[in-house]
């Protein structure tokens, strides 16, 4: 007779076969009672109903947008070319002949934009700076929303 060989290694082991859930019954609603139909009630009770009359619709005037000008006693020095959300800081480009300053006050105005504050940091290729002139590419913290082609003003003192 042949031996057997022994098996190694991992053995068949039986799993428990899941039971399924019992299925809950959802309660049923009661139905409520209705009136049984009739003519009445079918066609609308006409004691004392008067026939409907047409109610003459008020136009309303539609109200146009009215958009923030500028302050007359301020000049236009240049425009947002970015913002960036997550540093709060606006990039511009300033007009030929402007320049800006810390210290200089000045108002940001958009389509839906429109605040006033004091410059109080510029940066040019990262490094701080007192002022900018036109040639610059500069970033400008703001405290407000900016955004991309809002006109930038500067407060005439």
């Amino acid at each position: 007779m042949a031996k057997r060989k022994k098996v190694t290694g991992k053995t068949k082991t039986k799993h428990k076969k899941t039971r399924a859930k019992t299925s809950t019954r959802k309660k049923t609603t009661t139905a409520r009672k209705t009136r049984p139909i009739t003519k009445e009630t079918a066609k609308g009770s006409l004691r004392g109903a008067s026939p409907r009359k047409a109610k003459p619709i008020a136009a309303k005037p539609t109200p146009t947008p009215r958009r923030p000008q500028p302050v007359p006693a301020e000049q236009r020095i240049g425009v947002v070319t970015h913002y960036y959300s997550h540093l709060s800081v606006a990039t511009l480009r300033l007009e030929p002949g402007a320049t800006l300053r810390v210290g200089d006050v000045i108002h940001i105005l958009g389509h839906t934009t429109d605040f006033t504050q004091k410059v109080e940091s510029l940066e040019v290729d990262h490094a701080p700076a007192t002022e900018v002139g036109p040639k610059d590419d500069f970033g400008l913290k703001v405290v407000d929303h900016a955004r991309e082609h809002d006109v930038v003003f500067k407060a005439r003192s």
